[in-house]
């Protein structure tokens, strides 16, 4: 549970801050006395839910170091840091990107991701687990993978998923204050109403009950896009090899996971998922479900 709330507070945290600005620039007050301007709180709403995802995705390469402590192999220093880099451009090219940064970060679970504001300006990165236990061809695939989802452009369209998301709740957070305020004021003559406190008060409850579905909504596209990666991995890699790396993340889910919460939607693998809510909430579909889909793929072809 206290992964779901870490992963749902990441998503809220910054539809928080913006409701905070707005405040500081006396947007709410204007929109209580004048009335809504549907048009305009729309738009306003617009540039600060994209700011805030645009912001978070253009430093995304850097809190993905910092989180993990991973260490970027500028020269390689031995036969396996050399292996790593020479068959991260050999993918990079055959997907037709420029090749990414690699790295190497220290956990024991066998894990990746991929991060970055654009395709050829991309991180990759492996845990040391994942080096140490994984074969070399599933290591590849487990690459191949993480390079699917630069080429793909599933960074930039999760931020630009995650930015209209933060506009509809925060315009439909202030819709519900406003309607409040008004069918009290019309119980009190106009004498009554929320309040300054109490209204914003009604904002942050319905940007927190708002965006709690609205996760749901990223967390869809996030499992969609894991799909598709798997598929990019199976066509690099060999799909063989992609249905080993698989079974090799599953057999090892019951150890400590220590990918960090706010990248957790970047990486190749959360585990596997049990109750209906973690499905609901979940960034990555359950390991059975992606080997099946790539075994059925398999077999179609």
């Amino acid at each position: 549970m206290l992964r779901i709330v870490l992963f749902l507070a990441t998503n809220l945290a910054v539809v928080l801050v913006a409701s905070l600005t707005l405040r500081l620039f006396g947007v709410e007050g204007y929109l209580r006395s004048q009335g809504i301007n549907f048009t305009s709180l729309l738009l306003f709403c617009f540039i600060i839910g994209m700011a805030g995802s645009v912001i978070s995705l253009l430093i995304s390469k850097w809190m993905a170091k910092r989180s993990t402590g991973t260490v970027i192999i500028e020269k390689p220093s031995n036969a396996t840091e050399q292996w790593l880099v020479d068959t991260v451009a050999e993918l990079a090219r055959d997907a037709g990107i420029k090749t990414p940064e690699v790295g190497i970060f220290p956990a024991q679970q066998s894990n990746a991701f991929a991060t970055g504001w654009k395709k050829d300006d991309a991180l990759v990165a492996v845990s040391a687990g994942l080096l140490n236990r994984m074969k070399p061809d599933e290591v590849r695939a487990v690459l191949a993978h993480e390079i699917g989802h630069v080429a793909n452009g599933d960074m930039v369209t999760l931020a630009l998923v995650q930015g209209v998301v933060n506009t509809f709740v925060m315009f439909f957070a202030r819709v519900v204050a406003h309607l409040i305020d008004g069918f009290l004021k019309s119980r009190t003559d106009g004498e009554g109403g929320l309040g300054f406190m109490g209204y914003f008060g009604v904002v942050m409850v319905a940007e927190i009950i708002f965006g709690i579905a609205a996760s749901a909504i990223v967390a869809w596209f996030s499992r969609f896009r894991e799909y598709r990666a798997d598929e990019a991995g199976a066509r690099l890699a060999g799909s063989g090899a992609m249905v080993s790396a698989l079974a090799r993340l599953k057999s090892e889910t019951e150890l400590p996971d220590q990918m960090p919460d706010t990248l957790r939607a970047m990486a190749i693998t959360k585990g596997q998922t049990r109750s209906l809510v973690e499905r609901l909430f979940a960034s990555h579909p359950p390991l059975d479900d992606r080997i099946r889909a790539l075994q059925e793929a398999s077999y179609r072809q």
